[in-house]
């Protein structure tokens, strides 16, 4: 994904359903996709960073 800042999106670069590259955002709310490709919609969502113990 690209570096995000303020106000923009972080895009995927493929839809992780079919691997198409056709990835359009979708709805209003940060992270919604679409894929044109197989017309499936999702959300991508940053949970954390993960510690190394």
């Amino acid at each position: 994904m690209s570096e995000q800042t303020s106000g923009q999106r972080a895009v995927p670069y493929y839809c992780p359903f079919c691997a198409s590259e056709d990835l359009w955002p979708a709805g209003q709310t940060h992270g919604q996709w679409e894929c044109r490709t197989c017309a499936r919609a999702f959300a991508l969502r940053f949970v954390g960073l993960v510690g190394v113990s």
